[in-house]
């Protein structure tokens, strides 16, 4: 015989309500009995049940005016609880008389169903047309509902209504405001009401560390966790996340390890947010390999798991073991979002990886994610990175949405890329949208303004307009400036600039003069510079360099040896020059003299003959740029090979005609190197991208886009 099915809980509350409801006399129905089953129909989430019951109770009463207030507010809380908002709106407005407890069971469902401002109309109507006085559950819904929609004023208006009610001291009050003012950018206020009230919580601590945290206030954040461990208040989930973000924010590992380990001896279950805040904070330590240990240790793991160890990874350098991860994490069936593939892209521009980047790029147009502002800031500035502006403006273009964050990154893009003209077109239509630019925007502009030698416009932008968006310039933004003023040759302008500005200065500002100096040919105030450097960084090679530079161009080997010599005292090795080539998804790499390529002789024979061809258009060795004091035909053999050169004739060799040769090198390009890739790029009729410790020189056609200044 085939096995009876058992009637589900639905079928028997069905027959419940109708047998309730049939054994009553006629029209006199058990309101009690309704009531329960409104209530079981609203928790259980049974919406025909729930219509069943309103149906036979409609049947016992003339009017649906008739019901009383306690079954209409069950019925309110009934199609609230069933997302049918719009039809506990209909029985609310059909009750002849309203209590706070009616409002109340709307004000909940509009809460939940995210219709926080029509909670704002509900709660003046309840005061200034029904006349109810609300109560400490209904003051903690409406300022819940003005802390999520960002209702600042209303929700200050609030603060005071309940204070003169006397209900402030109520917990749920209470909560709900620290909520409120650590939300909505006022964590003095929301200190304030946790100082001044009695009775903390784990909520009302929980929300204003939370605050804390978003508003960079982590030492305060401190604070509150010491005073947390005082009180001996007991530490949930969301303690531990927020104590996990905190020592990501200040790099404490110590701290970080502390909570760790309270939380392996507490009883919190260590869920997916904890996990991915431990992963977080390992990674802002610096501990990535603490972080893999995490990470390995977790049974499953999810997108967000796997993101945050993506990013760990991308946070402390390691870009390659971040995109290999996203191999790993599909073998695993985790899909990436939009989080991922930003985090994957920026690993992918780090690398200045194209060919990682364009496959990145077509997954997230397969997957739906190239429309997302994120994702589509993060390839601006993967393409812009990789010297393939054209393909950042592009996406750019076809970018629906646009924050702050993406209009910097095509603007910094195009000044990265020596194209300030357009950086500062882009500037420009970026006021024009009336979206303010900040501090970002300006190191951009400034820098753009370097590139263009527009002293006055410089100078413009960082005394009236910086000031007229509220922002205070910084370090970045004067060495900008220095920049600009060492670039059209004002050189003792620019150091009086830095003795007369009051910030702290860094080897980069002071190697930015240095190297004015050194593209001026002002040896002798370049010496000076340098050595102000070299005594607040002994052991920074770029200095070394430049300065030998110098001392060679000028044909002082004396003062060359001295250099050299005081490197090796100083146990101080140049870095040997190292460039790379994208070949077909193959990088390829080439140090200079580099003979260990399998095609070493077909690229030394292509470099010869495009010298040889490029003489007759111009082209002579620039011998002074060689550090030996020995004849010129031998330090043309010296020029002959670097990194930069073989690279760029292995490309000519493996690339298809008309297209774009990028080359990325880890020095600064040599001043011979670059005359000779100018006519290259002439002769060959190709753009030719090369990314150097310093900026990107695009030659096309016998020009360069950093005008010789680099």
């Amino acid at each position: 015989m085939p096995t009876l099915k058992p009637p589900t809980n639905q079928q028997v509350a069905v027959k419940l309500a109708t047998h309730l409801f049939k054994q009553k006399h006629p029209g006199l129905p058990s309101l009690e009995d309704t009531i329960k089953l409104l209530k079981f129909s609203a928790d259980s989430k049974n919406l025909k049940l729930g219509k069943t019951v309103h149906a036979l109770a409609i049947t016992t009463n003339e009017s649906p005016r008739n019901e009383s207030v306690a079954q209409a507010t069950s019925l309110i809380n009934f199609y609230s609880k069933c997302d049918r908002i719009l039809l506990a709106r209909q029985v609310f407005d059909n009750m002849r008389q309203r209590t706070v407890v009616s409002y109340g069971a709307l004000m909940t469902g509009y809460l939940h169903n995210g219709l926080l401002l029509e909670n704002l109309k509900l709660f003046k109507d309840m005061v200034s047309v029904d006349g109810l006085q609300p109560n400490e559950f209904l003051f903690s819904i409406v300022i819940s509902s003005c802390s999520i929609s960002g209702k600042v004023e209303e929700g200050r208006q609030c603060h005071g209504f309940v204070w003169k009610s006397g209900l402030v001291f109520h917990h749920y009050v209470k909560c709900a405001l620290i909520n409120f003012y650590a939300k909505c950018l006022d964590v003095e206020m929301a200190m304030m009401v946790l100082n001044s009230l009695p009775g903390n919580d784990i909520f009302s601590y929980n929300s204003v560390l939370s605050g804390l945290i978003e508003h960079g206030r982590s030492r305060e954040g401190v604070e509150v966790l010491v005073r947390m461990v005082s009180e001996i208040v007991w530490w949930d989930s969301v303690t531990y996340v927020n104590a996990f973000g905190l020592s990501a924010c200040l790099k404490d590992l110590k701290l970080g390890l502390q909570v760790h380990g309270q939380m392996l001896k507490s009883d919190v279950e260590s869920d997916v947010y904890i996990n991915c805040a431990i992963i977080n904070m390992y990674g802002k330590c610096g501990k990535i390999w603490n972080a893999r240990k995490v990470f390995d240790g977790l049974i499953t793991r999810n997108v967000v798991l796997w993101t945050a160890m993506i990013a760990a990874y991308f946070q402390n350098g390691y870009y390659e073991e971040a995109l290999n991860s996203f191999s790993q994490m599909e073998h695993e069936d985790a899909q990436p979002n939009e989080f991922t593939f930003a985090v994957l892209l920026n690993s992918a521009a780090g690398l200045s990886a194209l060919g990682h980047g364009d496959a990145l790029q077509a997954r997230t147009e397969k997957s739906g994610f190239n429309e997302h502002v994120m994702v589509g800031t993060a390839l601006i500035n993967m393409y812009a990175k990789c010297g393939n502006i054209e393909a950042a403006n592009k996406v750019f273009s076809h970018l629906i949405c646009r924050d702050t964050t993406t209009w910097n990154a095509m603007i910094c893009g195009y000044a990265h890329n020596g194209l300030g003209r357009e950086a500062l077109i882009i500037f420009q239509d970026m006021l024009a949208t009336e979206k303010s630019p900040n501090y970002v925007t300006f190191v951009g502009v400034l820098s753009a303004c370097g590139h263009l030698d527009l002293v006055q416009e410089g100078f413009f932008y960082l005394h009236q307009l910086m000031k007229q968006f509220g922002i205070e310039p910084g370090l970045e933004h004067y060495t900008c400036i220095v920049g600009l003023l060492g670039k059209s040759g004002r050189l003792d302008e620019a150091e009086n600039f830095m003795r007369c500005t009051p910030v702290k200065w860094d080897v980069v500002a002071w190697r930015t003069l240095l190297n004015a100096a050194h593209v001026h040919q002002n040896y002798g105030f370049g010496s000076r510079i340098a050595k102000i450097i070299l005594k607040m960084e002994p052991s920074d090679v770029g200095t070394y360099t430049l300065l030998s530079n110098m001392y060679a161009k000028a044909k002082r080997w004396d003062e060359v040896s001295k250099v050299r010599k005081l490197m090796r005292e100083r146990s101080i090795k140049k870095e040997p020059g190292v460039s790379w080539i994208e070949i077909r998804n193959t990088t390829c790499v080439f140090v200079s003299d580099d003979s260990n390529h399998p095609e070493s002789s077909q690229i030394y024979e292509k470099i010869s003959e495009l010298l040889a061809k490029i003489k007759p258009l111009g082209y002579v060795p620039d011998v002074a740029a060689v550090l030996h004091d020995v004849e010129d035909e031998q330090k043309e053999d010296y020029l002959s090979y670097h990194s930069e050169k073989l690279a760029i004739a292995y490309g000519l060799m493996k690339t298809p005609p008309q297209a774009p040769i990028r080359v990325i090198k880890n020095l600064r390009m040599c001043d011979d190197c670059h005359s000779a890739v100018k006519l290259i790029s002439k002769l060959t009729k190709r753009d030719i991208i090369v990314r150097d410790s310093n900026r990107f020189h695009r030659f096309q056609d016998g020009c360069c886009s950093c005008a010789d200044y680099w």
